[in-house]
């Protein structure tokens, strides 16, 4: 691993720590660093669950490095995407074992793709949320795909095409999150949950996790690579470019439509 991402296993359970100041922006070897624990997590026996957490306060992850985009072909963002889209996807597919995000604060963008790919999110409750992509001219095209089915399709539309930060109590209230506990408890709570999975028969929970994986997520599966495409397409454009040229320079957005 890296001094970014941190993997420690113990009792069954293995923790995979995020620490890319100042926000765990998502770079590609961060990112790679991230799905590689996973990996070893995965390829591990004696580990029965598996815990995403951030070791930055109020940060578990702002999305995607913007050096990623800004000015780059559609060949370079590409592989990033398939990273975050296709790579995860799979490796959390594939996992065997029940995966939680502990988030402790922000996750945006591409840190709701880190946190939604696991199987159960706790959240402090200094936690908050948020789809910003839109404001920058970009869509969180991986997010189309399930967030309708986890909060309802009208619900979904409103948080993805307006952007808009919500608090960890909205979150839990409309079923994207599962847990909302106090800030100091956070930890604790995650690995008492990890605690109580590895504690189960390992074979029925490899079985039971795979066949409650196929009942959910073929579909959502088959949608990763529209995804790619989506968010490849759009992000090359002139008016993507203009929206992270803004925020960059802090500055309103030139929309010319």
């Amino acid at each position: 691993m890296t001094d970014e991402v941190t993997y420690a296993a113990a009792g069954g359970i293995a923790e995979i720590t995020l620490a890319r100041g100042p926000v765990n922006a998502l770079s590609v070897d961060f990112l790679e660093a991230i799905l590689d624990g996973f990996r070893r997590a995965a390829a591990d026996d004696a580990v029965r669950a598996v815990i995403l957490r951030s070791a930055l306060p109020r940060s578990f992850s702002a999305g995607l490095d913007l050096d990623i985009l800004m000015g780059k072909g559609g060949l370079e963002v590409r592989r990033f995407l398939e990273r975050l889209y296709v790579g995860l996807a799979d490796v959390q597919f594939g996992m065997g074992k029940p995966t939680i995000a502990a988030v402790n604060g922000a996750a945006r963008g591409g840190g709701m793709t880190l946190a939604i790919s696991c199987d159960v999110i706790l959240a402090a409750e200094e936690a908050s949320f948020g789809y910003p992509e839109i404001e920058l001219g970009l869509i969180p095209a991986i997010h189309f795909a399930h967030l309708p089915r986890i909060v309802g399709r009208h619900r979904a539309f409103e948080l993805l095409f307006t952007g808009r930060r919500f608090e960890a109590a909205e979150a839990a209230s409309i079923g994207l999150v599962s847990r909302v506990v106090p800030d100091d408890a956070l930890d604790a709570a995650a690995r008492a949950l990890a605690a109580d999975f590895a504690a189960k028969p390992p074979i029925a929970m490899r079985l039971g996790r795979a066949a409650f994986m196929r009942a959910n997520d073929l579909d959502y599966r088959r949608s990763v690579a529209n995804a790619v495409e989506d968010f490849c397409n759009l992000a090359t454009t002139p008016e993507a470019q203009e929206g992270l040229t803004a925020f960059l320079e802090k500055r309103e957005p030139s929309w010319r439509g």
